[in-house]
């Protein structure tokens, strides 16, 4: 039996297709928003509005935008020959947070997952493969995730380029900086085993 009508069911059917939000977190969110005031509820439906008629991929990296290109590839501090390729625009915001890089991006728009239907061909993968011909980036980071999806699009980009005079990378894994070797776990220990440098 719902105890609700049509209009806030339907509310709690929407919060409730939002990633990591259950029913229960949905019925709440509903009734923040009808027990706000009424400025905050259309400030909030504004702010969704807004973002999906105006922000776009970039036509370069297919980061995030507002405009035609990003702020990072229109930023004449950044070395544009190399260039950093991640699934998703959130991948890229975690790297920026580390100061670290400063080269350029690429996003896939996701991986390649056959179990899910998502083959090379609904990824950025051709526009990739244009950007280094076009523009002889000398270096490709793969920053893909580790999980076997990840690992599986990197492959399939780096076999793409064998034969392209591009250095391809891949981003170290293993044991944080900081961190104690009894806490790691197997597949940490393993990858950093792997990934073993120069002392």
């Amino acid at each position: 039996m719902n105890p609700y009508g049509p209009a806030m069911t339907r509310l709690i059917d929407e919060f409730e297709m939002l990633p990591g939000i259950g029913r229960k977190s949905a019925e709440r969110l509903a009734h923040f928003i009808l027990m706000c005031p009424p400025e905050k509820a259309v400030g909030l439906a504004d702010a969704i509005r807004i973002v999906k008629t105006t922000v776009r991929p970039c036509s370069n990296c297919y980061n995030l935008t507002e405009g035609e290109i990003c702020h990072i590839c229109s930023d004449s501090r950044r070395d544009p020959k190399v260039v950093c390729v991640v699934e998703q625009p959130r991948d890229l915001i975690s790297l920026e947070s580390s100061g670290a890089f400063q080269g350029v991006y690429h996003v896939l728009q996701g991986r390649i997952s056959p179990l899910e239907g998502v083959g090379p061909e609904q990824l950025t993968i051709d526009a990739l493969l244009r950007r280094i011909r076009q523009t002889g980036i000398r270096e490709v980071v793969m920053a893909t995730n580790p999980t076997l999806e990840g690992d599986g699009t990197a492959l399939f980009i780096s076999n793409l380029l064998a034969d392209e005079p591009v250095k391809i990378t891949r981003l170290a894994r293993g044991i944080p900086s900081g961190s104690v070797l009894e806490f790691a776990n197997r597949d940490m220990l393993a990858d950093a085993l792997r990934g073993r440098q120069s002392f």
